[in-house]
């Protein structure tokens, strides 16, 4: 008799615990680790959904009170083992539910259709569909020498939307398919969000003396299999990207794959383009704005070994991969990386640890580091890695100019502008160009709500929040210059809990 361990489907601390449940005989070897299962729960035995952390013969109670597994959750998608041992340590070390865990480290917890694409292929060898494609254009059988001449050329296998390019009808396909000529046979056509607009290159850019000395200092160690964690500082247009571009080439010849960390979902489409034009269609992504088929899809493709380099934001760490070598996180100093719900996770953390049971390598790549990761840099828990230098050498970095206000004390007090920025501003503007003046948020704070019934007081004018200014003690509008003295109670409820 067998049993397994379940967490249910509950983010309750007094729950946050592993339950036993008896796998009842008509599901004997059906379940395993990582599975999702239907389980009675409580007094009144509620069906809820449950996730199984592990399988055993032996059991932690006596075996009449055990309760039976109801059954599985249909179209579930298992867990990897090294997830579930992830999620448990995410628990640990962020205070979340083990539930919680479970759920962030699932990509993609649902299975999707697939969509099906029909192929036509050859039935016969070559030398006689060569033959036959003859005797069809001696009889003037043209939809039957086009379709046999397409298969031909396309060694053997034709697309349904290949096939209609040729004007080949069902009627015609039917009666070769009858005579035994060809076959009609069904695929899996995954959803691919990049399908058709890429082209893969294959260029490879010449390394400069700097990103070889950093390519060869990893990849030197990474041959004795020495495994460690590298910060990679490079100022801006350094050439960061070309260094982890050579380490993926390197670890897919070894038979690995990557995963590439980016902050912004804004960022991926312009950098899967520069992995793509590289390395083809063994790159995809994986982030929030795919379509439920797309993440489906891609998953999929993952797991079955058809990518060699994930790229996304923090939620492509999960990507199933069973054979990582290297591991890239760049902009590493990014807030984005932090999750802020439970567990909250960073994804550097998390990939250490995910780095260490793969035995890959990690590389987190900045202009700007963390102070976190420079002194643990300079500390020797990362080994430091430099890019003094453009890769491209007449892209001059900016100069950059701090004035402080308190040298104009007296001379322009009527503005809020130095002397330096005006001058600076109308240079431009007499060259015929633009500025763009940044601002820090302006006001103590941009909203003032009731507590009671949620009002936000607004501009009569502009239908928007209007800014708390303590230093004045008013209420402004920063679209139209309205302004009023801070109300004491909410004008719509006359309540003082504002």
């Amino acid at each position: 008799m067998e049993f397994v361990n379940v967490i249910v489907d509950i983010s309750h601390e007094k729950l946050d615990r592993i339950f036993q449940y008896r796998i009842p005989e008509e599901l004997q070897g059906k379940i395993s680790t990582g599975m999702q299962v239907q389980v009675p729960f409580g007094m009144g035995n509620r069906t809820i959904k449950g996730y199984v952390t592990g399988v055993t013969d032996v059991p932690d109670y006596p075996v009449e009170k055990i309760k039976p597994v109801t059954g599985l959750v249909d179209g579930a998608v298992p867990a990897e083992s090294e997830l579930i041992a992830l999620a448990a340590w995410m628990k640990e070390f962020y205070g979340s539910t083990m539930n919680q865990a479970l759920k962030t480290v699932l990509p993609v917890k649902q299975e999707v259709s697939s969509r099906q694409e029909k192929c036509i292929v050859l039935a016969i060898p070559r030398e006689e569909a060569e033959q036959l494609l003859k005797e069809v254009l001696h009889k003037n059988f043209r939809a039957k020498a086009r379709l046999l001449a397409g298969l031909l050329d396309h060694d053997g296998k034709l697309s349904s939307k290949e096939a209609a390019d040729l004007k080949i009808t069902s009627s015609v396909i039917q009666g070769l398919e009858r005579d035994g000529v060809v076959r009609q046979i069904s695929r899996v056509q995954y959803r691919n969000p990049f399908a058709g607009k890429f082209e893969q290159t294959g260029i490879q850019r010449t390394l400069t003396e700097e990103q070889k000395n950093a390519v060869d200092g990893i990849w030197d160690e990474y041959a004795q299999g020495i495994r460690k964690t590298y910060l990679l500082e490079g100022v801006t247009g350094s050439g960061k990207t070309e260094v982890y571009m050579e380490l993926i080439s390197r670890v897919i010849a070894e038979g690995k794959q990557a995963i590439v960390l980016i902050p912004e979902i804004a960022l991926t489409f312009q950098t899967v383009r520069r992995f793509y034009e590289r390395f083809g269609d063994r790159v995809s992504v994986m982030h929030s704005r795919l379509s439920e088929g797309e993440r489906y899809d891609q998953f999929l493709r993952a797991k079955a070994g058809e990518i060699d380099v994930m790229i996304g934001p923090r939620s492509a760490l999960f990507t199933p991969f069973s054979q990582i070598g290297v591991m890239i996180i760049d902009e590493e100093h990014e807030a984005s990386y932090k999750q802020d719900s439970n567990p909250r996770y960073h994804a550097r953390d998390v990939a250490l640890l995910r780095a260490k049971y793969n035995q890959a390598v990690l590389v987190l790549g900045s202009a700007t580091p963390s102070l976190e990761s420079r002194a643990r840099a300079g500390k020797g828990v990362y080994h430091f890695l430099q890019l003094t230098k453009r890769d491209k050498p007449q892209a001059q970095i900016p100069e950059v100019e701090i004035v402080d206000f308190r040298d104009y004390i007296g001379q322009n007090e009527a503005s809020n502008f130095t002397p330096v920025l005006l001058e600076a501003i109308q240079d431009r503007l007499d060259k015929k160009e633009q500025v763009v003046l940044m601002l820090n948020r302006r006001g103590y704070s941009s909203f003032v709500m009731c507590r009671e019934c949620g009002t936000v007081d607004t501009c009569p004018n502009c239908d928007i929040s209007l800014t708390l200014h303590m230093d004045t003690k008013s209420m402004n509008c920063h679209y139209c210059g309205f302004s009023k003295g801070i109300p004491h109670t909410c004008p719509n409820c006359s309540s003082r809990s504002i």
